[in-house]
């Protein structure tokens, strides 16, 4: 029975045999792409080598790629749903295309040395053709030269299987699905793969961008078509283990254990605290690798912060229904996990779970080791910090009861329940809880009315805040980015070598970019580095790029962020004599193309974080 990490290595493995690279995983968080909080998909980081960039590895890749998906965060708790997992991906960037990807898809699916699917239960999905796009013969002629029959092979329209592109313009094309018929019974005489029955499951997604969608919605053939495929661990194992949920593979063994222990109850998928204990599993697992990531985002009120702030209380919240914590529990006889998990704050738990992933998660991800101090310090204090916030919501409804109680009809108002909600972050299910035990209800109705106004002005602001990015700004991103390698040699400079580049966020308004700093920096300071950039764009230094081993690239003076991972090969961007660095993303051929640099703010980000707010006029 093959298990999550032999999965991720016969993959590699695989591909290397077939001439590809493996080359490195990259961070949860993007550096240049403001459109979005988190990796969101294998080729995420890919992009600009999809659209033409050499990469420094060559034309053939592959990897694992640790990603986040947050838009469905209210059906986790199923049998598939998960907010972290990781896919594994092969790329072609300009080299071979459909035939062979097909075919080598095909290989490792059904070779006995690899995964071993018998043939009988394959079925596939092509483009079924659209908006002037013809449909894909050329997938379903090669399926059916390798012995797929032509009643197993389905056109499906553009919603089933066409990628992209990722912004409103970029690379796009039509994808071929591969489904693993599970046995099951059909619901009916349409079903097909890509029916949500559970019939047919999905395991591997082969995409062909073929165009891209320019900003006036044309589809313009690609010079150099390329590949990018894509298989989900977690979901893949669990079937090829023929489980019936991706919490029963050992991906969440020792979470779920460690949960037990926590709460001492033992999981059972069907019993009443079962989808708890999965809510809890899923969410302390994308925590831990969120807080254990190179670019690390702490739990904060607005952007990635804030969905990291969600997930951690919505765990913690789960974990009250299970028993743990004051609605449980006793803090006195609550898990002290200081011992256990290597820190934390005494009555709190989801250290404790951190612990059980970042053991599992070793070896593919020892940055979840080095970062293990973090993690646990930062899971603690938030989850105590919640504990406080629930504490005041309960005595804020104390407040409200008298008055409440004097209600003959005996319900709460959701507008109350929302000013509880959206005041003091109190959720609604423990405002329920409450009235319950009062004899009372909640108008359900009125607070969701209320919640789903919130978040629509949530929406509107956060696209206000994200617009942009290289896929729709790509000559004022590629400014913004140059900046920040004239910003970080300055810094360095000002306040010395210890600063270090710790994230950084573009968008079409501003650059922002965080560093290492154990103090606000003084008007003095500010002001000298403003000067210094400007100094450096009015010298109209060129920017050149070369290509050579990492250990080559740091020897020659070049800054490199330690903690990343970097290929054997990687670009070292200069310019002129002042700066120089190792970097992958877009830059402008001279300085004097940026503008004026002027500071709008520093201010903290963390601990020991400062952070600069910048732009160019």
């Amino acid at each position: 029975m093959i298990t999550i990490h032999e999965l991720r290595s016969k993959y590699i493995e695989f591909f290397k045999s077939k001439g590809h690279v493996e080359i490195s995983g990259k961070s949860l968080i993007p550096e240049n792409d403001p459109t979005v909080l988190f990796t969101t998909a294998g080729m995420h980081p890919l992009v600009p080598y999809l659209l033409g960039e050499p990469h420094p590895a060559g034309k053939r890749l592959t990897d694992y790629q640790k990603c986040i998906r947050t838009g469905d965060i209210e059906a986790v708790g199923d049998a598939s749903h998960l907010t972290f997992f990781e896919m594994l991906g092969n790329w072609s960037l300009g080299d071979y295309f459909k035939k062979d990807a097909l075919a080598w898809s095909y290989e490792f699916l059904t070779d006995p040395k690899y995964l071993g699917i018998s043939v009988d239960k394959l079925s596939v999905t092509v483009f079924a053709g659209e908006e002037g796009i013809p449909r894909d013969e050329d997938s379903a002629a090669i399926w059916a030269s390798l012995g797929i029959p032509k009643e197993r092979i389905y056109y499906l329209p553009r919603e089933d299987n066409w990628w992209g592109p990722a912004g409103e313009t970029g690379p796009c094309g039509p994808d071929s699905e591969m489904f693993v018929d599970t046995g099951k019974a059909p619901h009916g005489p349409d079903c097909r793969p890509g029916c949500h029955c559970g019939k047919y499951f999905e395991v591997w997604n082969d995409v062909f961008m073929q165009y891209e969608k320019t900003a006036e919605g044309k589809y313009v053939p690609l010079a150099a078509p390329c590949v990018d495929t894509g298989m989900g661990i977690e979901r893949t194992v669990a079937m090829l283990q023929g489980k019936k949920s991706v919490y029963d593979t050992e991906a969440f063994t020792g979470v779920l254990a460690a949960i037990g222990a926590a709460c001492g109850k033992t999981y059972a998928a069907d019993d009443e605290f079962g989808k708890s204990f999965r809510i809890v599993a899923d969410h302390a697992r994308t925590a831990t690798f969120i807080l254990g990531d190179p670019r690390a985002v702490t739990p904060s009120n607005v952007g990635a912060g804030y969905v990291l702030r969600r997930i951690i209380r919505r765990a913690v919240r789960h974990g009250r229904k299970l028993g743990i914590g004051p609605s449980g529990r006793s803090r006195e006889e609550s898990i002290d996990v200081s011992a256990a998990a290597g820190g934390g704050v005494e009555g709190t738990f989801l250290p404790a779970i951190a612990a059980a992933v970042v053991e599992n998660y070793a070896a593919p991800y020892p940055e979840l080791v080095q970062n293990r101090a973090r993690i646990m310090e930062e899971l603690a204090g938030e989850e105590a910090k919640f504990l406080e916030t629930l504490q005041k919501g309960e005595h804020e409804f104390e407040k409200m009861l008298p008055n409440l109680l004097k209600n003959p009809q005996k319900i709460m108002s959701g507008r109350l329940a929302f000013k509880l909600y959206d005041t003091y972050g109190f959720p609604i299910e423990l405002t329920e809880e409450l009235a319950t035990e009062s004899g009372m209800t909640v108008n359900r109705t009125e607070f969701d009315e209320a919640y789903k106004k919130h978040q629509e002005l949530s929406r509107a602001g956060s696209e206000q805040v994200f617009k942009g990015g290289l896929a729709d700004h790509g000559e004022i991103a590629t400014r913004y980015h140059t900046a920040t390698h004239l910003l970080h040699k300055t810094l360095k400079t000002v306040l010395g070598e210890h600063v270090a580049q710790k994230g950084s966020n573009i968008t079409a308004e501003r650059l922002r970019f965080d560093f290492s700093h154990p103090a606000p920096m003084s008007p003095e300071e500010l002001k000298r580095v403003e000067a210094m950039v400007n100094e450096q764009i009015a010298r109209d230094l060129p920017v050149s790029m070369a290509m050579m081993k990492l250990d080559e690239a740091v020897a020659s003076g070049a800054i490199a962020l330690f903690g990343e991972k970097y290929e054997e090969h990687v670009k070292v961007y200069a310019i002129g004599d002042f700066s120089k660095e190792v970097c992958g993303g877009p830059h402008v051929e001279r300085t004097g193309l940026l503008g004026r640099f002027r500071i709008q703010k520093e201010q903290s980000s963390s601990s020991g974080v400062r952070r600069i707010y910048a732009v160019l006029e």
